[in-house]
């Protein structure tokens, strides 16, 4: 993945620059790959979401933080977002994963999702127990050998959103979709604060240095650097599934 360019607004600044990232960032997300889409006009009703949904990756939606702090106003992310994508390296059905559903979180006076976004059976089995994991491996880990280190785990069970709420609510006005079209989760972090799935949240907004098992520290990735994103399911009485490694290297920026 090569190190992005873009507009940035220096801190005390009053116009942008153009020059590469610095603070580059990874995102811990599933990739959701579409079977069969729907007719344009025609929506893709909550119960049915799932028999157009092929099965799932891990996807890695790499940020530029600081060309995002720009962009989002007013429009929102372009050049912070566009630059790369990675997903691991085959699909897992949604059959494979049929042993691994949870009832979806729903925290204690939330209010219930609007009757479009809501069925009997996804109410009791619409979450997937998938374990995920960030990995980071930096040049000079590499050079000696380390396979890096572990950055943060969750669960995607923990998402606000399930994979047939993002469906169905992305066709209810009739945005058609196709075969082998690609939704992602968006960033898949825990309840807790070791849990983020981005270093903008393990660092706080680049606060607060991550320190690595062989004294480097990070608050933002730097060139050289290799993002792993890892995923299993399993429990006792069923076949353990894993997604394969996400996996993407840092390039430094075009000259």
């Amino acid at each position: 993945v090569r190190r992005p360019r873009g507009q940035i607004l220096a801190p005390g600044a009053t116009n942008p620059t153009f020059g590469p990232c610095q603070r580059l960032d990874y995102e811990l997300e599933l990739g959701i790959w579409m079977a069969n889409g729907n007719t344009l006009g025609e929506p893709i009703a909550m119960a049915e979401a799932e028999d157009h949904v092929w099965g799932l990756t891990l996807l890695n939606d790499w940020s530029a933080r600081d060309m995002q702090a720009w962009e989002y106003q007013p429009l929102g992310p372009f050049l912070a977002k566009n630059f790369a994508t990675t997903v691991s390296p085959w699909v897992v059905t949604l059959e494979a994963l049929a042993p691994f559903r949870r009832k979806p979180a729903r925290p204690e006076g939330d209010p219930q999702p609007l009757p479009y976004l809501d069925s009997p059976a996804h109410r009791s089995g619409g979450a997937l127990d998938i374990q995920l994991q960030v990995w980071l491996q930096t040049a000079h880990m590499r050079a000696n050998g380390d396979a890096g280190q572990l950055l943060s785990q969750s669960n995607a069970q923990d998402a606000y959103w399930t994979l047939s709420q993002l469906v169905a609510h992305h066709t209810v006005n009739g945005c058609n979709l196709r075969a082998g079209d690609v939704l992602g989760t968006g960033t898949l972090s825990g309840p807790a604060a070791e849990q983020g799935g981005s270093l903008l949240e393990l660092s706080q907004g680049g606060k607060q240095a991550i320190a690595l098992h062989n004294g480097e520290r990070r608050s933002f990735l730097e060139d050289g650097d290799t993002v792993i994103l890892k995923a299993f399911a399993e429990r006792a009485g069923a076949r353990r599934i894993g997604f394969g490694e996400c996996r993407g290297t840092l390039l430094a920026a075009r000259s």
